[in-house]
C-alpha cells in the first residue's frame, strides 16, 4: 500500500488567504491534491497548521458534499483495483508550523509510518495542476524500484527518492522509500526538505513527465 502526504500547514502569507482552500475551478487545492494522491494511495495524511480546524471542517463537507453527488466513483474504483475496500484520509496537526514546510513533512511522514506502508508520495497542496498520471508513475516506479532488491532486509534499508523531471526541471511529488521516509522524519540537522534528501537518500531517481503541473507552485492569487 502506497500512502500520501499532502502538505497544507503554511499560512498562506503571499495568497492572502488560506492555499488549502483555494480554488482551481468548483474544487479547494486540498480537496484536489488528496483526490490525486488517492489515484495510487488508499490513505492520504493531511498536515495542517495555521487555521486547520477550519480547513478541516470545509473539507470534510466538501468530500460529503461530492460523496452523496457520487463525484469519487473514480477514486473508489481505483482502490479497488488495487485490491482495496475503498480509501481514506487522516487530518495531523502540526503544532510547529510556523517553522517552515520540512516541520509538516516529518508530521506527516511519522504519521504514514504508521501505516507501514510500501512507500510514500509526499505533495505540497500548492501543486493543484498535477496530474493523477504522474501520481500513478511515480508509485510504479518506486515500487518497481523497491521490488528490484534480492531480499527483504535490502529493500527494508533502500533509502530512495524519486523526483518527477519537466523539461529537465525537477517539481513535485516526491515518492519516498519508507527507509527514507523514516530519516527524514528523524533528522533534527536538515535545513529543509531537499537537504534532508540528500543528507539521507542512498539514491535519487528522476522520472522525466510530460506534466508541467508537477512545477506549477501556486504562491500567489493569479498564478
Amino acid at each position: 500500500m502506497m500512502v500520501g502526504v499532502l502538505l497544507a500547514g503554511g499560512a498562506s502569507t503571499r495568497m492572502k488567504s488560506a492555499k488549502a482552500l483555494a480554488r482551481e475551478g468548483r474544487a479547494t487545492y486540498m480537496s484536489i491534491g488528496v483526490r490525486h494522491l488517492w489515484s495510487a494511495c488508499n490513505s492520504v495524511v493531511a498536515v495542517l497548521g495555521a487555521n486547520g480546524p477550519a480547513i478541516q471542517k470545509a473539507v470534510e463537507e466538501e468530500f460529503t458534499q461530492l460523496a452523496e453527488a457520487g463525484g469519487l466513483r473514480l477514486e473508489l474504483a481505483a482502490a479497488h483495483r488495487r485490491g482495496a475496500d475503498g480509501f481514506e484520509v487522516h487530518f495531523e496537526r502540526n503544532p510547529r508550523w510556523k517553522s517552515g514546510m520540512l516541520s509538516s513533512v516529518q508530521v506527516g511522514l511519522r504519521s504514514a509510518l504508521q501505516l507501514k506502508p510500501k512507500g510514500v508520495i509526499v505533495l505540497p497542496v500548492d501543486h493543484p495542476s498535477v496530474s493523477a498520471a504522474t501520481v500513478g508513475e511515480l508509485a510504479a516506479v518506486l515500487e518497481q524500484a523497491l521490488g528490484a532488491c534480492r531480499t527483504s532486509a535490502e529493500r527494508r534499508a533502500f533509502a530512495y527518492a524519486l523526483v518527477p523531471r519537466h523539461k529537465k526541471r525537477r517539481g513535485h511529488p516526491l515518492a519516498l522509500s519508507p527507509a527514507l521516509a523514516a530519516a527524514i522524519a528523524a533528522d533534527r540537522q536538515a535545513s529543509d526538505l531537499s537537504d534532508a534528501v540528500r543528507r539521507s537518500a542512498r539514491l535519487v531517481g528522476y522520472l522525466d513527465v510530460d506534466d508541467p503541473g508537477v512545477l506549477r507552485n501556486v504562491n500567489r492569487p493569479g498564478n
